[in-house]
């Protein structure tokens, strides 16, 4: 079975950062991909960003510039390190990981940016 945990979110003023950090623990873990993905009251589920096993990244255009995906694939761990925040990046962020197993989400990390 895989646990996939997020820490990190919290409630930051307008131009501040956070850095959100993913762990995913299980037998045999073979991680194809990492991702965020990020979800507003009344708005649907949309990709942040992705790392993949060739180190690829991806960014959704709303954070380009601003936010930062990493991974410590020893520690079978990804973080988000996010720049000059906006109101617009209040949303419940959740860890996706795409390993041989299948597809796994954490229980998300509740990000607020408000003055």
């Amino acid at each position: 079975q895989v646990q996939v945990v997020e820490s990190g979110g919290g409630l930051v003023q307008p131009g501040g950062s956070l850095r959100l950090s993913c762990a995913a623990s299980g037998r045999s873990l073979s991680i194809y991909a990492m991702s965020w993905y990020r979800q507003a009251p009344g708005k649907e589920r949309e990709l942040v960003a992705t790392i993949r096993i060739d180190k690829t990244v991806n960014y959704g255009d709303s954070v380009k510039g601003r936010f930062t995906i990493s991974r410590d694939i020893a520690k079978n761990a990804v973080y988000l390190q996010m720049n000059d925040l906006k109101p617009e990046d209040t949303a419940i962020y959740y860890c996706n990981i795409h390993s041989r197993v299948g597809i796994h989400w954490g229980q998300g990390t509740q990000v607020t940016v408000s003055s």
